[in-house]
């Protein structure tokens, strides 16, 4: 063989080989990224697993076929809900389809449970949001707290928490927290440049939006898509229009605040002393902030016309909502409102269709209907009275007994996904709850709506938690140190609330 054509022949072996090699290699890749898929998914399949061995399980007693395919159900979206393997709004579409394939729902009549005027109440909430925040008030606000409180910290903390709260309990607490997150940065980093000087500060500031906004998003029914569910739930399981005793189930925005808004209120001087004592912060004056901040304010000018216009038709869409959403509907009133933003133009609509996080619509729209479906096959009232039957010999069968045994269990579930899905995956148990155990719907219902909002121990507990985390200055031990007091002294106060307080109000 000539010198080139070994050269040559060389050549082509190395090629080969090496492509060999690559080709190895590549294969060695690809079932790396098989594994990491299939472990980051790893919950999705368990998932699946759980609901097939729960669908090959023998049909307990006095549980029908449909019911058992919706607890199915149900508990496969909790795992998912709990664990996210795959992007929350899939397992709103897995819940559609499944209601389909599973339950032989005509998909005409699925896609009507979806839309309802809790769900339209949702949806007007969260464009409202984009709305108010698009305005840039959050240092007008933070002037104005400082205005009505002083410079001690102390009475600061309390302003942040009770001007976050007086905005949760009617536009939401991820809008307020959201909007008031700047206000607190902005006297965090007026005190102190060095975040390690201000430590505690910043952990009561913080604290003081996000717990402000939580106890307040009990008050109102657009206080939180929790409320506007529950209420849902009582008209559609309890009311008849051919019964007039079954009226007191149709709840509207006034009567919930006259049960709910006192607490919220009760609760705001306890959570600053709570956080107080918890973070003793290394500045009792923030004198030096103010100064700073009354010379941000002074050259920005004073309130432009577009913002009194704002306000104005905020302060309508709360009239609308005290008064006009009993025969309307709060979510008519709720689109109306974004409507009105729209067109005096303070927000354009590609704000709108950016700033709402359509996914979420969409998953309160069908954990509701997954929560009817547990109404309508039995398995809420097969669940509820297992549940009362395992209650019952330790006691807490009846009364504050099953009262608290409801809270904490509403508590315990809050905690490890969003509130409102915990509200329409519990709702239509609990109140089936309240019915077999000879209780009122409206006290159990309350109960389990108030204690959702109980999420203080955990970072994704609720949009407020998450929100002030995502600042950087706060540690995930520290919910867990002040949020067991919080929740404590909230249990206490609902409590307190649903045994001399609400009898007074008939119910």
């Amino acid at each position: 063989m000539s010198e080139e054509a070994l050269r040559k022949n060389t050549v082509a072996n190395r090629l080969r080989h090496g492509g060999e090699s690559g080709l190895r290699r590549l294969m060695a890749l690809r079932r790396a990224l098989n594994l990491v898929f299939f472990w980051e998914k790893k919950f999705f399949f368990i998932a699946m697993l759980v609901g097939a061995g729960m669908l090959s399980l023998p049909l307990p007693d006095d549980l029908s076929h449909e019911g058992l395919v919706v607890l199915t159900m149900s508990v496969v979206a909790t795992i998912l809900f709990v664990t996210e393997p795959v992007p929350l709004p899939t397992v709103a579409l897995m819940i559609i389809v499944a209601q389909v394939l599973l339950l032989g729902i005509d998909s005409t009549k699925v896609a009507k449970s979806l839309m309802t005027d809790s769900v339209l109440f949702i949806m007007g909430s969260l464009m409202l949001a984009v709305a108010v925040v698009k305005q840039k008030l959050d240092k007008r606000i933070a002037w104005f707290i400082v205005r009505l409180t002083g410079t001690r910290t102390a009475r600061i903390c309390f302003g942040i928490s009770l001007v976050s709260g007086l905005l949760a309990s009617f536009i939401g607490e991820h809008t307020v927290a959201a909007m008031m997150l700047p206000v607190g940065i902005t006297l965090i980093t007026l005190t102190s440049d060095d975040p390690k000087k201000v430590r505690n500060l910043a952990a009561v500031l913080l604290f003081s939006i996000s717990y402000g906004c939580s106890v307040a998003g009990i008050g109102t029914p657009s206080g939180g898509a929790r409320n506007a569910i529950m209420i849902g739930y009582w008209k559609e399981f309890f009311f008849d229009p051919t019964n007039p005793e079954t009226q007191k189930f149709i709840v509207d925005y006034l009567k919930w605040m006259m049960y709910a808004y006192p607490m919220f209120l009760v609760q705001l001087p306890f959570v600053t002393l709570i956080l107080l004592f918890t973070f003793r912060p290394e500045y009792r004056d923030l004198a030096r902030a103010v100064v700073k901040l009354r010379a941000q304010i002074e050259a920005e000018g004073p309130m432009k016309g577009a913002d009194w216009v704002s306000i104005f038709i905020f302060f309508l869409i709360l009239v609308g909502w005290i008064g006009l959403s009993g025969d309307i509907g709060m979510g008519t009133v709720a689109i109306l409102g974004a409507a009105a933003f729209l067109v005096a133009g303070l927000v354009r609509w590609e704000d709108v269709n950016n700033g709402v996080n359509w996914g979420v619509v969409l998953l309160y729209a069908a954990a509701i209907s997954l929560g009817l479906q547990m109404k309508d096959s039995g398995a809420a009232a097969w669940v509820a009275s297992n549940f009362l039957a395992l209650l019952e010999p330790m006691g807490f069968g009846e009364g504050i007994g099953l009262w608290g045994a409801v809270s904490a269990l509403t508590t315990a579930v809050t905690n490890m996904m969003s509130n409102g899905a915990a509200v329409a995956v519990l709702g239509p148990i609990v109140l089936n709850l309240a019915d077999a155990a000879g209780e009122s719907p409206l006290v159990i219902g309350f109960i389990t709506a108030v204690s959702s909002a109980f999420a203080y121990l955990t970072v994704v507990g609720t949009p407020a938690c998450t929100i002030v985390y995502a600042s950087g200055y706060l540690k995930t031990t520290d919910f867990l140190v002040v949020g067991w007091k919080m929740v404590v002294m909230s249990i206490a106060i609902m409590l307190a609330a649903a045994w001399v307080y609400w009898p007074l109000l008939g119910v």
